[in-house]
């Protein structure tokens, strides 16, 4: 039986989040589920300074967060961007791999840090079940193997990632898997919604993690609420309320995402350990 540690980063910065909940029970059932001695660690970011050190695990998801994911010169902005270059530059150099999963702020903050394009606010804070479309790149992305296109994710922020600098995106062997829906008569910048960072770096803007019993507890502040309201029209509202439970909307989302990441991942170790 093979260890496998996994460290689970808090960015929600001591406020009420449903999406490190779900990560949190994701990763259990994982747990649960393997064959091998798997331990989870959580780390609270942004409001402990707290930070895994990266020689001591073998796979990493990053949180949603609320905020700007500019800098705004703490400790934790150092010590966060030290271990995405940490990760990066382990994998180049290592045979034994690192797996890293951002999730929306920190994909934000990893796209800031590797300057990737225009991480700017939104108009309006966007928060609902969105369809998410794949790129050329992402049809061939395993994690979206099994989900439709467009496929739909719960979307929640006020930043965006747009106007990405694909010489730059080129030069770090980066590529842009998902995008928000493409509407040419509208002069929008289409903002990016995944990126495949490396082979075994990963990055969403949406959120995989979501299930329809968080989504329900998110739509009891009143400013998501509005904030879908307002994005969708009061009767978009009401049927995404109603359809939240389909099995082919975020709960498929749900279930292939993140889980495909941590088996993909725990599999790659196994193999490369010689125990698979």
């Amino acid at each position: 039986m093979t260890d496998i540690r996994i460290a689970l980063l808090d960015m929600n910065n001591n406020h009420i989040n449903q999406g490190f909940k779900n990560i949190l029970e994701i990763s259990e059932a994982f747990r649960q589920q393997s064959g091998e001695h798997v331990s989870i660690e959580t780390f609270d970011v942004r409001h402990k300074n707290e930070m895994p050190d990266a020689a001591a695990f073998d796979i990493f998801i990053s949180s949603g967060g609320p905020g700007d994911p500019h800098r705004e010169g703490l400790e934790w902005e150092d010590r966060f961007a030290g271990l995405l270059d940490s990760i990066f530059n382990h994998n180049r150099t290592h045979s034994e791999k690192k797996y890293l999963f951002l999730i929306c702020h920190s994909f934000q903050l990893a796209a800031i840090h590797w300057r990737l394009g225009n991480i700017c606010k939104r108009k309006s804070y966007s928060f609902g079940i969105m369809p998410v479309h794949k790129t050329e790149e992402g049809e061939t992305e395993f994690l979206f193997m099994n989900l439709p296109d467009p496929f739909f994710a719960v979307d929640s922020r006020a930043y965006q990632f747009i106007e990405p600098d694909y010489q730059r995106l080129e030069e770090l062997g980066m590529k842009i898997v998902a995008i928000e829906k493409s509407r040419p008569h509208i002069d929008l910048e289409r903002a990016v919604m995944a990126v495949r960072f490396s082979d075994e770096i990963f990055g969403t803007q949406f959120h995989p993690e979501a299930n329809p019993e968080g989504m329900l507890e998110n739509l009891k502040d009143e400013k998501n609420k509005n904030a879908m309201i307002e994005n969708f029209g009061i009767e978009k509202y009401l049927e995404t309320l109603d359809r939240m439970d389909d099995e082919d909307k975020i709960m498929l989302t749900q279930a292939q995402i993140l889980p495909g990441f941590l088996q993909s991942a725990v599999k790659s170790i196994l193999k490369r350990a010689g125990a698979y």
